[in-house]
């Protein structure tokens, strides 16, 4: 692999606990084989070194490549035919969602976040359970995506053994369809058992084909989906797994008041003292959403080094909540940001994202505390490498660190004026877009350039995925979207009164009610 020196006007380091940037103006990276070797003054760098290739120019601005710390699909739901409902009426009308290919899928998505400096993504892979042979295979084209475009992933399998529809057992909410109804909905649900000794083995068999977290750009890890869908004996087991194989797990948890509601219901206590029970809390997991963690929660999550990832766009869209993050980072707990299946404007533009969470935090009262844009930026850097087994290789720009840059133009952060000393990093969280990216590197390979994918002919790829979308829907297709038509009103009527007006309140700060 070629060397590489990458210089800018500035270069964005790295962001302390603190909120501090370490920015470099008039600074360099000199990278070899993938790996940083020097940071500094482009003056002193350029001197030591002598590249293959120079990227950059006194006109950049460089930063350590983005983390989509919580990823799901390509396509998105609403491309799917699924509106934006509460979350829990979504997962019926998710059914309904025609089979894509999933490494023209995948291909989709990951275009669009190397487009917005997204260099790692945390894929959590769930959609159409069962059987463990069929996972496996597109598990293996979903991460063949991901090696031909160039990206880092850290990928998973979410881990379901229960509740897959809603917060009860299959086989209770079954009983109470109208019998030719209950008869679609046992045949579906007995294509997405996949026993747990299966999903283990399956995790086993990837961590070893993938070189046992050792390759360059693959890794892969440990997903139990949520609390409603995994019976104690499945966190167990993989908690255990986690500490014998030395992987992190992601896992969602209370995304909403229902969810919330559901873990009194079955532990007595919040869903995160439950966790605490089976020992699960601590630096190896991260808890996908937490929008409903109580103050209690926040402060049992700081003292065990739990993380955490936000994902605003999402708990927007499906009417879920606005996690407290102010109250993460008082207590200072790591805070990641993911994308989720779409952002806001459904895409997966983590520029944007960044920019959504500045915004959505700043709370009434001239002495609140409000996420500054560092903070942010760190959220979406080394907050998010520190939740994959990525985590000593990415986030930062720094000497022994995987050499995964971007660089923009700083004239389209400053165009046509910015005053005099305001913080690149300021500047970059509040002012860049994807559009403005133009080199992404990975590893030390140029992935992007120009703005342009370089590994995969994009174009060609769009359009074939667009192809097979215009076919009629086969025969199973029409037949699961017939089912979700047919259950989305029952799955109403089950949480119908789930909630007493108390438990839905308040949802911005952290939500505290017992």
């Amino acid at each position: 692999m070629a060397s590489s020196l990458i210089h800018g006007q500035y270069v964005i380091c790295a962001v302390t606990a603190d909120g501090v940037a370490d920015v470099i103006p008039e600074g360099a990276v000199y990278q070899e084989d993938g790996r940083i070797v020097e940071v500094g003054p482009l003056a002193d760098v350029a001197a030591r070194h002598h590249p293959d290739e120079v990227l950059g120019s006194r006109e950049h601005v460089v930063f350590p490549g983005l983390v989509n710390s919580h990823h799901h699909v390509g396509l998105t739901p609403f491309q799917l035919g699924s509106p934006d409902h509460p979350l829990e009426l979504w997962f019926a009308s998710r059914l309904a969602a025609r089979d894509v290919d999933p490494y023209l899928d995948t291909l989709y998505s990951a275009f669009e976040m190397l487009e917005s400096g997204v260099t790692t993504v945390q894929h959590l892979h769930g959609v159409r359970l069962g059987p463990a042979t069929r996972v496996r295979e597109v598990a293996h084209r979903i991460i063949q995506a991901y090696q031909d475009v160039g990206m880092r992933v850290s990928y998973s399998y979410a881990t379901r053994d229960q509740n897959r529809l809603v917060y009860e057992a299959d086989e209770d909410f079954g009983r109470r369809l109208p019998p030719q109804l209950a008869g679609e909905f046992g045949r579906w649900i007995e294509g997405q058992r996949i026993p747990l000794e299966d999903h283990l083995r399956l995790f086993v068999e990837l961590w070893e084909y993938y070189g046992q977290n050792t390759q360059e750009r693959v890794r892969i890890q440990l997903a139990p989906a949520n609390l409603h869908w995994c019976s104690d004996d499945a966190l167990g087991a993989l908690r255990d797994h986690s500490d014998r194989y030395g992987v992190p797990l992601h896992m969602h948890l209370v995304e909403t008041p229902y969810q919330k509601e559901y873990a009194w219901r079955r532990t007595g206590t919040t869903a995160l003292r439950h966790l605490d029970r089976l020992g699960l809390l601590g630096p190896a997991l991260t808890l996908g959403h937490g929008v409903w963690l109580t103050e209690d929660d926040v402060e049992l999550v700081a003292r065990t080094g739990t993380m955490v990832c936000h994902n605003a766009s999402s708990n927007l869209r499906l009417r879920s909540g606005v996690a407290p993050v102010t109250e993460f980072l008082r207590h200072r707990v790591p805070v990641a940001l993911g994308l989720d299946e779409a952002g806001i404007n459904d895409d997966r533009d983590m520029l944007q994202e960044m920019r959504l969470v500045l915004r959505l935090h700043r709370i009434p009262g001239m002495e609140a505390v409000v996420p500054t844009p560092a903070q942010v930026f760190r959220m979406a850097t080394q907050g998010g490498a520190a939740t994959t087994p990525f985590a000593e290789r990415i986030g930062t720009l720094a000497p022994g660190r995987g050499a995964d840059l971007v660089l923009m133009p700083w004239r389209d952060l400053s165009s046509p004026y910015l005053e005099p000393g305001t913080s690149v990093v300021d500047a970059l969280v509040h002012r860049g877009r994807a559009a403005s990216v133009e080199t992404v590197v990975i590893a030390g390979e140029v992935v992007l350039r120009g703005g342009r994918i370089t590994g995969v002919d994009k174009s060609a790829r769009l359009a074939e995925l667009a192809a097979q979308l215009e076919r009629p829907r086969r025969p199973e297709e029409e037949r699961r979207r017939q089912l979700a038509e047919a259950i989305f009103p029952h799955v109403q009527r089950f949480y119908e009164r789930w909630l007493d007006p108390a438990s839905r309140e308040p949802f911005y700060r952290a939500n505290a009610r017992r």
